[in-house]
């Protein structure tokens, strides 16, 4: 009886082994391309979603267009002139305050009817969350740029 329940123990523990050979070679090629994936390679991150809606701040605005910009490895999301907006970004180092903050050199009206434009994302490995309001439509056209041209 000894012999038997030794011999059963030894033949469970080599179909185990083998079962978790298997499972691990049909899920090592997966968990790379995984990893790879979630690395990036040689690229860091730069994924955001920018938008644009009326109102006086962030928390009040009703967005009214959002488009997804991805600038790493390749331009790329559904921004129209993604190539344009990654550029623009690289020039300012990702600074937004300098995209929406462009000298103005059209003449617009003194209306008050507030653009608030938003990003929110990942820049080049780093965390952004940043909103700017505009006093209206025509001054948003004016100062931010092919990011916000959507």
């Amino acid at each position: 009886m000894r012999y038997i329940t030794g011999g059963i123990a030894l033949g469970a523990a080599l179909v185990l082994g083998a079962l978790a050979t298997t499972a691990q070679a049909a899920t090592t090629p997966a968990t790379a391309a995984a990893q790879s994936a979630r690395t990036g390679g040689l690229y860091a991150p730069s994924a955001l979603v920018l938008t644009v809606g009326q109102g006086e701040s962030r928390a009040s605005a009703t967005v009214e267009r959002a488009v997804t910009l991805t600038c790493a490895p390749a331009p790329g999301g559904t921004h129209p002139v993604a190539r344009a907006a990654c550029g623009q970004l690289r020039t300012v180092a990702g600074d937004f305050d300098q995209v929406t903050g462009a000298e103005s050199t059209r003449v617009c009206t003194k209306e008050w009817a507030p653009v608030v434009v938003t990003a929110d994302g990942v820049w080049q490995g780093h965390r952004v969350s940043y909103a700017h309001t505009f006093p209206n439509s025509c001054a948003m056209r004016d100062g931010a740029g092919a990011v916000f041209e959507f």
